[in-house]
């Protein structure tokens, strides 16, 4: 799939681009993952080219499988030729058929505070629910450790509701979380 979404701009913030991870993503990458906070969050090294490399190998390739559909998130900016990359969203997808998915994201240390995440979110939410509404999709789910009061933020301003504390499962979740979930057709 090459699919690019759009955000609007809103009086504070620009527009969004929304489009799968490319090549060109490395050194903004590179950039990105400079940031204590977000090298915590990774789920390996993400620190050299060769790193990120391989990481964008696994977005292509989960495109390719309809697994997992990661966006890079850029700021539009009218009149430069390139946007500023502000984070990434990620559906996690499963088999066809299944009743839900499970979305992912993270904001880059410019981008944070300024509605760009929960509008990111938003936009793939409705258009993985208008993509995968045939295939049975009925819900999304959100995850984050319970430490993380933005990521509860994001949630709720992207209209996830909050439902559950899930226990910790280490080593991918070493603390307690709280489980979030948006179903399709919820108010927009």
């Amino acid at each position: 799939m090459n699919i690019t979404l759009r955000v609007d701009a809103t009086p504070s913030a620009p527009a969004l681009l929304l489009r799968p991870w490319g090549e060109a993503d490395i050194g903004p990458l590179v950039e990105a993952f400079r940031d204590p906070a977000l090298r915590r969050g990774a789920s390996g090294p993400m620190e050299s080219a060769e790193d990120l490399r391989a990481w964008l190998e696994l977005q292509g390739r989960g495109w390719v499988t309809g697994e997992r559909l990661a966006f890079a998130v850029i700021e539009d900016h009218p009149g430069s030729r390139e946007g500023r990359l502000a984070g990434s969203v990620v559906i996690k997808r499963g088999v066809s058929g299944q009743e839900s998915a499970e979305a992912g994201y993270w904001a880059a240390a410019p981008a944070r505070g300024r509605g760009v995440a929960p509008r990111a979110l938003d936009t793939v939410t409705r258009w993985t629910f208008e993509t995968f509404a045939a295939d049975g999709l009925e819900s999304i789910n959100l995850l984050h450790q319970v430490d993380n009061p933005a990521s509860c933020r994001v949630a709720e301003k992207a209209r996830y509701e909050f439902r559950r504390i899930l226990p910790a499962q280490p080593p991918s979740f070493p603390r307690p979380g709280h489980l979030h979930v948006r179903q399709a057709g919820s108010p927009a």
